[in-house]
């Protein structure tokens, strides 16, 4: 496995972004079951946890401006293999998507499908997407200045769930799903931190839990770093993302673990 130098830290006065090293290789990418926690102070302000599950040999970049001409400003993780983002922001707009995978039940054809690469990119470009999707299924979380939602599309029909003000949890499935062990393990214990936005040390305490949760084998139902090539995908846990986005700006975050499904 060979490690790309990280990229220098950028800054300006509306977000601070830290590059993570990445991992480098070449395979074909299936199913992702990434993990978001967000905690929604009020409209327009939210702090969130992004932990990214994907094949550790799908190349990709670290945080960074990697879309200059297509989408001038924005910054994001990106897909080297299809060019786009997991996780993408727009500084000045105050926007943040992330993409997480879901199933559907439309039974699309793999070779009709079109990459869901572009939904956060155009999520923070202000144009969300509308059905009908020849898309499989997704999540795209969407924090903006006029409030946070999920839209969920599972091939079939196109939902936004609104998320109002506390500590919630999604993975592959709903918001807050109790039938998601990692949700109906995590997601009581993230609550009892308290609300993100009263605490300055809000990042380290959400990332101690996170630690503490990866105590769990990755392969475990309830683990939020996860190796889930027991359940039949490639995908491991690679790297987690903190990110608060406010009336002041967005500050954000990637960190790579160590190796792939493991907190160290």
């Amino acid at each position: 496995m060979r490690r790309c130098r990280p990229l220098p830290t950028r800054r300006c006065s509306h977000v601070r972004f830290c590059p993570s090293i990445r991992t480098s290789g070449a395979r074909p990418r299936l199913t992702c079951v990434c993990t978001v926690v967000i905690d929604v102070a009020e409209a327009g302000s939210a702090r969130l946890l992004a932990v990214r599950d994907e094949d550790p040999e799908r190349d990709w970049d670290a945080l960074g401006p990697w879309w200059p001409e297509q989408y001038p400003g924005v910054i994001g993780i990106r897909d080297r293999r299809a060019g786009g983002a997991w996780l993408a922001v727009d500084p000045e707009q105050r926007r943040l998507a992330v993409l997480l995978n879901r199933e559907d039940v439309g039974g699309l054809p793999l070779d009709r499908a079109v990459s869901r690469g572009t939904l956060a990119l155009e999520s923070v470009a202000g144009r969300s997407p509308s059905a009908p999707l020849p898309m499989h299924g997704f999540n795209l979380l969407e924090v903006q200045p006029e409030g946070a939602r999920v839209l969920s599309w599972d091939g079939a029909a196109l939902r936004t769930t609104v998320i109002d003000p506390g500590t919630h949890m999604i993975a592959h499935d709903d918001l807050d799903d109790p039938g998601t062990p990692r949700i109906a393990a995590w997601l009581p214990e993230f609550r009892a931190l308290g609300p993100a936005a009263a605490d300055e040390d809000w990042v380290d305490a959400w990332v101690g839990l996170l630690a503490t949760s990866a105590r769990l084998p990755p392969e475990d139902d309830r683990a939020i770093i996860r190796d889930n090539r027991p359940h039949g995908y490639p995908t491991q846990s690679l790297l987690y993302a903190t990110a608060s986005v406010t009336p002041s700006g967005v500050d954000v975050h990637d960190r790579t673990l160590p190796r792939p499904g493991h907190w160290s």
